[in-house]
């Protein structure tokens, strides 16, 4: 083949650090217009973001070029500096050093952002970490539940 093709899909989530109640209000949109921007930044494109006070969801498309976890460890170093510099919370902010990463088929594309999008209903019935062990059973990750909160 003469060029690269792909449609690389992947539905992400990090918790802030031991998963304390940190996003909300006015704050939350700044804080998705953020994140929105360095994505971009990087070349890549955010299509969905949303959140509860202790997680956020990104559906993003990426490039076979992209460095995954470096994506994500700027993502979050430069979001938790812009929150402190900007007083955003009370005390210090920071997430937690992991993420889920989840591969997206074009298919199901539509039901995971509908999905990400409605965060906030889904948590009326389900905790952030139900719904993290729910994700990871679905995909078949192996995980040890102690490691889920740090």
């Amino acid at each position: 083949m003469s060029g690269t093709y792909s449609n690389l899909l992947y539905h992400i989530i990090f918790c802030t650090k031991n998963r304390y109640p940190m996003i909300h209000g006015d704050f939350e949109a700044e804080l998705y217009r953020y994140i929105t921007g360095i994505i971009q930044g990087e070349k890549g494109q955010l299509l969905a973001i949303d959140g509860v006070e202790d997680h956020i969801h990104l559906v993003v498309k990426l490039k076979p070029s992209h460095d995954i976890p470096d994506l994500l460890k700027r993502t979050k170093a430069h979001s938790t500096i812009w929150i402190n510099n900007n007083d955003k919370v009370d005390g210090r902010f920071s997430w937690q050093k992991g993420y889920g990463i989840f591969s997206v088929s074009a298919s199901q594309l539509s039901k995971v952002i509908a999905y990400v999008r409605n965060q906030k209903e889904h948590h009326r019935n389900q905790t952030s970490r139900d719904e993290l062990i729910g994700l990871l059973l679905k995909h078949d990750v192996m995980f040890d539940p102690h490691y889920l909160d740090d």
